[in-house]
């Protein structure tokens, strides 16, 4: 049967129109899938048995569950997330002392081929459904709250997949958990992360989500960066730019760049040069992300000095940087190493 949850308010509305409901019965569910988040048409306890009965005849609900969870020494929690069809997904809660953070997937696998990330090199099986992001959101909101007593705080698509593949999705979803008769969160609690897709920034621009961007860089050399993400040579550096000032005219949103340093690869003063001028033409701020490795030994974390190198030039030219300590690696939990993998 189909998942009610795929239907729109006034879809809802409609169908209930149908069986000779009043439309206030549809904003009753509606609070019931996207407020509450419930799972169970048998426990919408507001409608009469029999108009609950009449529901089930037609739709279901298609929850997701947790397969296996696991807890880092530092805190962190991966949870391995079972979809209705029986494929998985990860999802992450990221604690610290002021906030938890849900790093949430958008799809099965990955549509693209970025050398040094794990989930790349799992086959993209589809997209997520809208009701399948927020039940991640809704899942490690409640383990915030079971765990460090605290509600989530914040949100960033930096899950399994490209955020940008999944685009309507997406969209959908974030709208879900920011609207108030949804999850109500703060849309500036949230951030998509792209590897970079021109003509999708532009569009996030004109969707006036008001939500943050973050773009996975890696290098600001072109020919560096075709080999580290193979995918990005139908998407130049030029084009990018150009999506991202579009989207700080429309937004006026900073940008973050995610940048790991590997040893060997984009650890000398080349490469800084080339990412302050890159950083130069728009409002941005930079994250060293301290790479974690997913066993392949081509990808090495650059040392101390070539990051702190990173750090003292980035500065001198008046850009915004930070360091981003590595989370959940004990469990591959941390950037980069989430593929369905579990620890014992």
């Amino acid at each position: 049967m189909k998942d009610i949850r795929t239907l729109s308010l006034d879809q809802l509305k409609d169908y209930f129109g149908t069986l000779g409901e009043k439309p206030f019965r549809a904003k009753q569910v509606y609070d019931w899938l996207w407020s509450k988040n419930l799972h169970s048409i048998e426990e919408m306890t507001n409608l009469s048995k029999q108009l609950r009965d009449k529901i089930s005849e037609e739709y279901t609900i298609n929850p997701v569950s947790v397969d296996q969870l696991q807890k880092s020494s530092d805190g962190t929690i991966k949870n391995g997330v079972k979809l209705h069809d029986g494929l998985l997904v990860e999802s992450v809660l990221i604690p610290t002392e002021t906030r938890t953070t849900a790093c949430v997937s958008s799809q099965v696998g990955c549509s693209l081929n970025c050398e040094f990330c794990a989930t790349a090199r799992l086959k993209r099986m589809r997209n997520l459904e809208v009701a399948e992001i927020v039940d991640q959101v809704a899942l490690i909101d409640s383990q915030s709250k079971m765990y460090f007593n605290r509600p989530l705080t914040n949100i960033v698509f930096m899950g399994m997949g490209e955020p940008m593949m999944n685009y309507k999705n997406v969209v959908e979803a974030i709208r879900k958990i920011t609207q108030p008769e949804g999850l109500g969160m703060s849309p500036r609690r949230i951030t998509v992360s792209t590897s970079g897709i021109p003509k999708m920034i532009k569009m996030l621009a004109d969707d006036e989500l008001r939500v943050k961007l973050a773009l996975s860089l890696h290098s600001a050399i072109e020919s560096k960066r075709n080999e580290i993400m193979p995918f990005s040579d139908k998407f130049p550096l030029t084009d990018i730019m150009d999506a991202l000032q579009y989207w700080y005219k429309k937004t006026g949103s900073v940008v973050t760049f995610e940048y790991c340093v590997w040893k060997g690869i984009n650890d000398g003063d080349e490469d800084i040069k080339a990412l302050i001028k890159f950083c130069k033409q728009i409002p941005s701020k930079v994250n060293l992300i301290q790479y974690n490795p997913i066993g392949d030994g081509k990808y090495d974390q650059c040392n101390k000095k070539a990051e702190e190198n990173y750090v003292r030039q980035l500065e001198n030219a008046g850009i915004t940087v930070m360091i981003r300590k590595s989370r959940g690696g004990d469990i591959d939990a941390a950037c980069g190493q989430l593929a369905n993998k579990t620890t014992a």
